[in-house]
């Protein structure tokens, strides 16, 4: 199954994201296989940091949840909030899909 995970950021620990930034992207990396996308969410009006989103293939919501909480950014109080929500994918690339 396809989940997308929202990441909401709390700014009282902004500095942990350029802190572990590497290590972060280096956790991606290696989750690779599960995680197939991920990017960071900005305010369309200030540009501020806003958190997150990930796109992530898994059994279920308790192994993204899994996932989530072996990220290097998840012990630092950076993640105010996270929603992790089934999605199926119904058009891409100019097309319906089947």
């Amino acid at each position: 199954m396809t989940y997308a995970v929202l990441f909401e950021d709390d700014d009282t620990y902004a500095e942990m994201r350029a802190k572990l930034m590497r290590d972060h992207l280096a956790f991606l990396e290696r989750n690779a296989v599960s995680i197939r996308a991920a990017g960071p969410l900005k305010d369309s009006d200030t540009g501020a940091a806003a958190g997150g989103l990930w796109l992530v293939e898994a059994e279920s919501p308790e192994a993204v949840k899994a996932l989530i909480e072996t990220d290097p950014f998840w012990p630092t109080g950076l993640r105010k909030s996270v929603r992790v929500l089934q999605w199926t994918q119904v058009f891409a690339a100019g097309r319906v899909q089947a």
